[in-house]
């Protein structure tokens, strides 16, 4: 157990894939958490998985974590203020320029307030998919402002840092319209385009991969939780979103008009315009550094995967991404692996001397 830079008592309030990671997290630590949920259901499962003790009175937390849906954030913030005047509390929302806009209208106490957004998640929810390392290496998002002072808001960086994740200071407005361009954005566009699936005909379903599969694939998210955020941000999330709709109002006159001069043209310098934006994503520890790949076709059966690590770690080469898809109606997967440009010739021939079938 590595020493805690946090002193504790934690209260953590809500104990969602949130609060227990962060208990769960913090109790690796050896620091001591208080669980609180409007659930007795939730509570008691976070507190059997080892998430922490369940609240008590005479509780005198350090600082206090609140993890409750972004609808009702600024009201348990500023009752968890007034309830613990010695605490700093903080909160975990999606969402940070509502809140700090709320609880500054009530009034709070905000030299011991300051949002936060943890950049992680997992497809589940639920205080048994909790998980210790949720935010190892993850970005976690301070919202500063100027009310609170940095001795004050260092129990807050703690708290990050003990958790693993990588600290990054913006303003609310910033982390706003950041989380809008990346997170909530797509999530729009993901839903609308899987809306398209439902009257398709199965033929057109049978024939999908990895392409469809990457772009609907936060389509699955809970409807209510997004309704919420986007209600929250919905200023940021609309402007985007009609800039897009001008993109695609070019496309579609274009499309339309294919024989007309400069139509391809046009389609060719949109399409090259997603090519530019894609190579601006961060890549391997936020590097900007492109890979080669090479797919691999890899038999549906046990220990297939683990020889085929094997058989590239042998070689010399590190796998420096991965992605799987499965083949439709046959019992083989296709293995992405992407490379060091450099290796990706001698890994092509190593894999292949071994009996790996590559594609292409």
């Amino acid at each position: 157990m590595t020493e805690s830079r946090l002193t504790g008592p934690v209260r953590v309030v809500g104990v969602g894939l949130l609060g227990a990671s962060i208990g769960l997290g913090l109790r690796a630590k050896g620091v001591e958490v208080i669980l609180a949920d409007a659930s007795p259901t939730h509570l008691a499962i976070a507190v059997d998985y080892g998430a922490g003790r369940a609240a008590a009175a005479g509780d005198r937390p350090q600082l206090i974590v609140v993890c409750v849906p972004p609808d009702v954030t600024a009201d348990v913030v500023a009752a968890e203020l007034e309830a613990y005047p010695e605490a700093i509390v903080t909160d975990v929302a999606s969402v940070k320029l509502a809140v700090y806009e709320d609880l500054k209208a009530r009034g709070a106490d905000l030299s011991r307030y300051i949002g936060t957004h943890p950049m992680a998640g997992r497809e589940r929810g639920g205080p048994m998919s909790g998980r210790a390392d949720l935010f190892v290496g993850r970005p976690w998002v301070v919202a500063a402002h100027g009310g609170i002072s940095y001795q004050d808001g260092s129990a807050i960086d703690d708290l990050i840092l003990d958790l693993g994740a990588t600290l990054v200071e913006l303003t609310p407005e910033q982390h706003d319209a950041a989380v809008a361009l990346v997170s909530h954005v797509p999530q729009v566009v993901s839903s609308l385009m899987a809306r398209r699936l439902i009257d398709a005909p199965h033929a057109s379903v049978n024939l999908a991969g990895q392409g469809i599969r990457d772009v609907t694939r936060v389509a699955a998210s809970d409807p209510e939780l997004w309704v919420q955020i986007l209600g929250q941000n919905s200023e940021p999330v609309a402007e985007i979103l009609r800039g897009y709709r001008d993109d695609l109002d070019r496309f579609i006159d274009a499309l339309d008009n294919m024989d007309a001069p400069g139509a391809r043209r046009r389609v060719a310098e949109e399409l090259f315009g997603g090519n530019t934006g894609v190579e601006r994503l961060p890549g391997k520890h936020g590097v900007d550094r492109r890979y080669s790949s090479l797919i691999v076709m890899i038999d549906d059966r046990p220990g297939q995967l683990a020889r085929l690590f094997n058989d590239v770690g042998e070689a010399g080469a590190n796998i420096e991404d991965l992605r799987l898809e499965h083949s439709p109606g046959a019992q083989i997967g296709l293995a992405e692996i992407s490379v060091l440009p450099e290796v990706q010739q001698h890994l092509t021939d190593e894999l292949a001397a071994r009996g790996w079938r590559i594609a292409g």
